[in-house]
């Protein structure tokens, strides 16, 4: 077992560099563009990874088509499109401690679909880690949420959290029949080929030719380390331990992104967002807790 956390916490580490990573490339091309370039990569990868594991490609049953479609179009289009979008105008190191919410979402939605008892604590939580975000999206100030509303950019995000907490979940009824590799490469294929079309549209190829090698190294390391290492650990971590345990780990990431915003792209966090962040961290680590429930 300690293998899977040690896969987690690699996991987490990855994604805390995405956002750095997302941010660069957020500022030199399109957000379709990026988007399908990074799976373009994790694809070729996974399809490697999938032969060399499993001796073959393994064909989904037509009855798990709609579910790998589902994950496609969550967790890699939607995801995808509103993470690079929400980069070009969001610090990294803000716009992970909104996505930092995640879990909380997770858990809130499970209890609401399986009709559990939320107890004190995990309500507690839930309301923490939400007033957490609105401190993180307001800057400290709430009021000015009513007065100015939200930014483009922040609702992108805020689109993340619902594109990947569907992903998580759904990605659990998928794997009863679908091994964690294989649920992920045809996620990816499916996202990828949903990518393709607007990222034509947005200039597609003219990115390409564009991109230097810095731009590449993003890529690379968003398409293997971040995705196709990192999707697959998480979802064999969803398989082994659960999706509500597997999912705490993702609390380590706005930290790591933080910390990679401030060293790497010298990113300011004020003490309203690091307050909110705390927020966040603290409701999630109330839900989460089994006597929660």
């Amino acid at each position: 077992m300690w293998m899977t956390h040690a896969k987690l916490l690699a996991s987490v580490v990855f994604w805390g560099g995405t956002w750095i990573s997302g941010r660069h490339l957020a500022q030199a091309m399109g957000p379709f563009s990026a988007a399908f370039l990074r799976f373009a990569v994790a694809s070729a990868f996974l399809l490697f990874l999938t032969r060399r594991v499993h001796g073959k490609i393994p064909l989904p049953a037509r009855r798990d088509l709609p579910g790998l479609a589902f994950l496609g179009l969550t967790g890699v289009f939607g995801y995808n499109a509103f993470f690079f979008a929400g980069l070009q105008t969001v610090p990294a190191s803000r716009a992970a401690l909104i996505v930092a919410a995640i879990p909380t979402v997770v858990s809130l939605y499970s209890g609401l679909t399986r009709s559990e008892r939320f107890g004190p604590a995990r309500l507690c939580g839930i309301a923490l880690s939400f007033c957490g975000a609105v401190t993180v999206l307001s800057r400290g100030d709430p009021l000015a949420l009513l007065q100015g509303g939200i930014s483009a950019g922040d609702l992108c995000i805020l689109g993340c959290v619902a594109c990947w907490a569907a992903y998580t979940l759904a990605g659990r009824a998928v794997m009863v029949r679908v091994t964690p590799l294989a649920a992920v490469t045809w996620s990816c294929l499916f996202g990828g080929a949903f990518l393709f079309p607007p990222a034509l549209l947005g200039g597609l190829w003219a990115d390409v030719a564009e991109a230097g090698a810095a731009n590449w190294l993003h890529l690379i390391f968003l398409g293997i380390m971040a995705t196709g290492y990192g999707f697959f650990w998480y979802y064999e971590g969803i398989q082994r331990i659960g999706a509500s345990r597997a999912g705490i780990y993702i609390n380590l990431v706005p930290v790591v992104a933080v910390l990679l915003g401030v060293f790497a792209l010298d990113e300011t966090v004020g003490p309203p967002v690091l307050l909110g962040g705390a927020m966040v961290l603290a409701g999630v680590w109330l839900a989460q807790r089994p006597k929660a429930a």
